[in-house]
């Protein structure tokens, strides 16, 4: 009875804007022309979902009103209301094969440069740039900074905009990474917000960094600032990096450290930035352990699988060989396992969750193994993990390597056109 009245609500409210005069959507897939149901559709500033049909009714928008629309799996469409008639939105299938870029990196002429070389030779059609990164860095002169009150002593590239437009221009997939609560500066600035020891100092982690707590909801506003400023930017995709307690007990934070509270604040987070992004129309992600795939706690993080799957579009498990020391179910020495390390962990996680893999995304490595027998991870072990997100269907992968080095090996080269 309450979905036929859900209904019967959905049919008399568009019958309505139909009369009142609406703009009639349709949403398609630009390939095979058939219907995209659940895709968001922005109008100005008003968001909407396509129904089954690919269909929904907007408010009248004046001629030239800004209309973009987004599904997963697809590339983000932009457009402008045209003449009176059916507004048709042609969704072209894609998946992300990503390089990634640090803050430093992104500024460097050569890494940046090697890296777009690589992009146009092979299967590579996107990339993932630190907007933030683990050391609070931004690489651009950033407004949302400078309102927060910090100095940025480091400036990597000088005009954002214009490099943005260079990377829009050659059809990348651009998505900004943010660390999100390992903010070193920004708990130096705000050491009341920051996590903290039993004995009242400020805890500090391994890199002798401090992080904000992710309790502290009035320290999510550099985080939701930077996002939004990405966005503006032209940025497909917001990427939250570091989204997560600290692995490490003992520590004292502003609410209880339960598993339930900490699970709702990573949920609350992600809820608070989609609000914030909703006008800009941008594919939110984020970054876990690999083993949150097989761990059914939050792995005293706040990284619960099933609970943080509805609050993005996007999940990017970090699936590297090196990063399971303690092996999983059947293969002791992950980086002898390259393959069933990454295939074996994306199962898992479509098991539990029921979900395609098109809302997975896997970090992959490119970098020499550091836990185990210090192997080059080269041509067979890269190929190995990208034939295993393949083979699940996964909305692309990324590769990531901290010294921004890549070399063409385990990629496909791309084909040219023929005449």
């Amino acid at each position: 009875m309450n979905r036929l009245l859900r209904i019967l609500a959905t049919v008399t409210l568009c019958l309505c804007m139909q009369a009142a005069g609406a703009l009639d959507v349709v949403v398609r897939d630009a390939q095979s022309g058939r219907p995209l149901g659940n895709a968001t559709v922005v109008v100005g500033s008003n968001e909407f979902r396509s129904d089954e049909q690919g269909r929904l009714a907007a408010p009248v928008a004046t001629e030239g009103t800004l209309v973009t629309a987004r599904a997963v799996g697809y590339a983000r469409f932009r457009s402008a209301v045209g003449p009176p008639g059916p507004l048709v939105v042609p969704l072209k299938p894609l998946r992300p094969k990503a390089l990634y870029l640090s803050a430093y990196g992104v500024g460097s002429a050569t890494l940046r440069g090697d890296a777009l070389k690589l992009i146009a030779e092979t299967e590579l059609n996107a990339l993932v740039i630190d907007v933030k990164d683990d050391r609070g860095i931004v690489p651009y002169r950033s407004p949302a900074l400078a309102a927060a009150g910090l100095a940025q002593p480091v400036i990597t590239v000088r005009d954002m905009q214009a490099l943005m437009r260079e990377l829009q221009g050659q059809s990348l997939y651009l998505i900004a990474r943010i660390v999100t609560f390992k903010d070193d500066p920004y708990a130096a600035a705000h050491p009341a917000w920051a996590v903290h020891e039993a004995n009242g100092d400020v805890w500090k982690d391994r890199e002798g960094l401090a992080w904000i707590d992710p309790f502290r909801r009035e320290a999510w506003e550099r985080n939701l600032a930077l996002a939004e400023e990405a966005a503006a930017l032209g940025f497909d995709e917001i990427q939250f990096d570091y989204l997560r307690f600290p692995d490490a007990l003992g520590l004292i934070f502003a609410e209880p450290d339960t598993q339930e509270r900490r699970i709702a604040a990573i949920g609350d987070f992600l809820d608070a930035a989609r609000r914030r992004l909703a006008r800009y129309n941008v594919f939110i992600a984020a970054d876990v352990f690999g083993y949150v795939a097989w761990n059914r706690d939050d792995t005293h993080i706040g990284q619960h699988l099933e609970s943080i799957m509805p609050h993005v579009d996007y999940l990017s498990p970090m699936l590297y060989p090196s990063g399971f020391t303690f092996g999983i179910p059947g293969h002791r020495d992950p980086v002898a396992a390259p393959y069933e390390i990454v295939h074996h962990s994306l199962q898992r996680a479509l098991e539990r969750t029921g979900l395609p893999g098109m809302r997975l995304r896997p970090w992959l490595q490119a970098f020499r193994d550091y836990a185990f027998d210090r192997r080059l991870f080269g041509e067979r072990e890269i190929r190995l993990q990208i034939d295993a997100a393949d083979a699940l269907g996964t909305d692309g992968w990324m590769l990531w390597n901290a010294s921004n080095r890549y070399q063409e090996d385990g990629l496909d080269r791309d084909e040219p056109p023929r005449p």
